[in-house]
């Protein structure tokens, strides 16, 4: 990507973990990527819910026994949307959003799926929205429109989420009109659940058991091919798992990048610790296309 005419590097001291932020030009305009990590290692790409960024990842790789494994063996990729990178500045009013096709053509390689081997979901969504998410979306999009980021706003983005004293001081740093058009996008998706089947790449989902996206995660594990993918219910944990319960990801990250021959194990856990592999009972494992392939569990929490 340094080496791109397409792209401009930029250094942010905002970037953590001694990331390089890229501009990266697209169809639909450009686009910031956060990398951390040796160009060389194995590509991990990351894309953040709505209103978020990269940083909505740190406590996830911030985790040591995380960070071992994953910053040690892949390079990382944060991609975030339009207008949600760091000191984003507000989008005009004569740039329209891109939708959400629009979103997933500016990762246009990750439309192929031999150049993809795994995908790692958190709270994901398949279905058109609801007509209550979809009124509940509009409401927001116009209080976003004629209040800014007021605290109506911030306390109906953050219902999603339990860790709001984590998750709450990035709300403060978004652009209210950026924020409503992602959202307007969003209110524009179709229904992508008929084509889930033809979907052959691995696949992990993750999402908490409080989180209201919960029923959309099972709908879309429901519609994937389950020679191909895996679910893991958190307990205590709502939509974001990689801020609110990071360390519950450990253990089935570390099973799924076996199958693929990625990872070699350096991890060291104490027995008493509710990382330790003990906590998941050996029947849970079962050995079959994706190496060692996790049938759908509950984490359990000390």
């Amino acid at each position: 990507m340094a080496d791109s005419s397409d792209s401009i590097s930029i250094d942010m001291e905002t970037i953590s973990l001694g990331a390089k932020e890229y501009l990266v030009k697209t169809r639909c305009g450009m686009v910031s990527v956060a990398v951390i990590g040796d160009q060389d290692k194995p590509a991990l790409v990351t894309y953040p819910d709505l209103a978020l960024n990269h940083i909505c990842f740190q406590g996830l790789f911030f985790s040591p026994e995380v960070n071992s494994f994953l910053l040690h063996n892949f390079c990382i990729y944060h991609i975030s949307p339009p207008g949600h990178e760091v000191g984003a500045a507000p989008i005009g009013s004569d740039d329209l959003m891109p939708s959400v096709d629009d979103l997933a053509d500016q990762v246009l390689e990750m439309k192929y799926r031999q150049r993809v081997l795994g995908l790692i979901l958190v709270s994901p969504l398949c279905r058109a929205p609801s007509w209550t998410e979809w009124l509940l979306n509009k409401v927001m999009s116009n209080l976003l429109y004629f209040y800014g980021m007021c605290g109506v706003v911030k306390e109906l983005l953050l219902k999603p989420f339990i860790a709001v004293s984590r998750v709450g001081p990035l709300l403060d740093e978004r652009q209210s009109i950026n924020v409503q058009q992602f959202l307007e996008a969003m209110n524009g998706r179709r229904d992508l659940s008929e084509g889930l089947r033809k979907l052959h790449c691995r696949s992990l989902i993750f999402v908490g058991e409080n989180s209201p996206f919960h029923s959309e995660a099972l709908h879309m594990t429901s519609k994937l091919d389950r020679r191909y993918s895996a679910l893991v219910e958190v307990q205590a944990c709502g939509s974001i798992v990689t801020e609110e319960q990071p360390h519950a990801m450990l253990i089935p990250l570390e099973y799924f990048l076996m199958g693929f021959g990625l990872y070699r194990s350096t991890l060291s856990v104490s027995r008493r610790s509710p990382l330790s592999p003990t906590c998941i009972s050996p029947e849970l494992l079962s050995p079959e296309s994706m190496g060692l392939k996790l049938k759908p569990i509950k984490t359990r929490i000390s």
